[in-house]
């Protein structure tokens, strides 16, 4: 049995002008950034998904600039879940799977369904939206995690539903939005939203050092006794888990230090 999951870490995108000179070789030709960015990192959050469809060929070229192991996720369209009821998801969540995605293969990571911070929890809707999500597309197993914002969601009976359809909650570190730390799907998603570009790797060695230390106990299947949870009676079994960190946001002119930063601390420790 493996010990452990795999432990990625990343950035949103990879363009990003003050990214050039800073995180790319100041001669590097852009059409090279996503080629080199991926042989830095492990994975890269495509945001461009969520603003519109992109057609098949796109997401072959994609696979193909990137090397073996390497995972992209994606941003799901905001027509799905900027809606009042999302029962009525359904169509939307079609033509988002169905745009060619599985032309990822193996780099195809998990799909963040991100709600409006003013989105409430409604126990009934959203599990009918929780139902709407496919287990697989055209073959391939598809991991799907929702990043929720409204306070109305850190509460056990939010838990219990992503938990019965598999689902995970995205841990959003973040200064204004609950972060709910629980465990409810095979793998863990976080989204890092603190960092300080006045720091050259984004965060404060001791707050790297943190969040090592919670990737590799969540790969080890465990739960960090510092995070917040909205069902801390109910922890999620221990089992291995394939962990996907994002440093996202606050401080992007720093968020390739810091996942390179975030990575050297994993790797030393294994």
């Amino acid at each position: 049995m493996t010990k452990a999951g795999t432990i990625r870490a990343g950035i949103g995108g990879w363009i990003f002008e003050p990214w050039e000179g800073t995180f790319y070789p100041d001669d590097l030709p852009k059409k090279r950034q996503l080629e080199y960015a991926s042989r830095q990192l492990t994975t890269i959050e495509i945001n461009g998904t969520y603003y519109g469809s992109q057609k098949p060929a796109t997401f072959a070229k994609w696979a193909a600039e990137v090397p073996e192991g390497f995972v992209f996720s994606l941003k799901g369209n905001r027509f799905v879940t900027n809606r009042r009821v999302l029962a009525e998801a359904g169509e939307s969540i079609e033509r988002f799977v169905t745009q060619g995605i599985t032309e990822l293969g193996p780099h195809l990571g998990p799909i963040l369904w991100q709600f409006a911070p003013t989105k409430k929890f409604d126990p009934e809707d959203f599990e009918a939206f929780l139902k709407l999500l496919p287990e697989k597309q055209d073959g391939l197993k598809l991991r799907h995690t929702v990043e929720v914002r409204h306070p109305s969601f850190a509460v056990p009976e939010f838990i219990a539903l992503a938990r019965k359809h598999g689902v995970a909650i995205t841990y959003a570190e973040h200064f204004e939005y609950p972060e709910i730390a629980d465990i409810t799907a095979d793998f863990v998603y976080a989204r890092l939203q603190k960092g300080k570009d006045e720091i050259e790797t984004g965060y404060p060695a001791e707050a790297l050092e943190t969040q090592a230390s919670h990737a590799r106990l969540w790969a080890e299947g465990g739960s960090p006794d510092d995070l917040s949870y909205a069902d801390p009676e109910n922890k999620a079994p221990k089992e291995p888990r394939d962990v996907f960190v994002y440093f996202i946001h606050e401080g992007k002119v720093r968020a390739p230090n810091a996942a390179r930063a975030l990575m050297e601390r994993v790797d030393t420790a294994g």
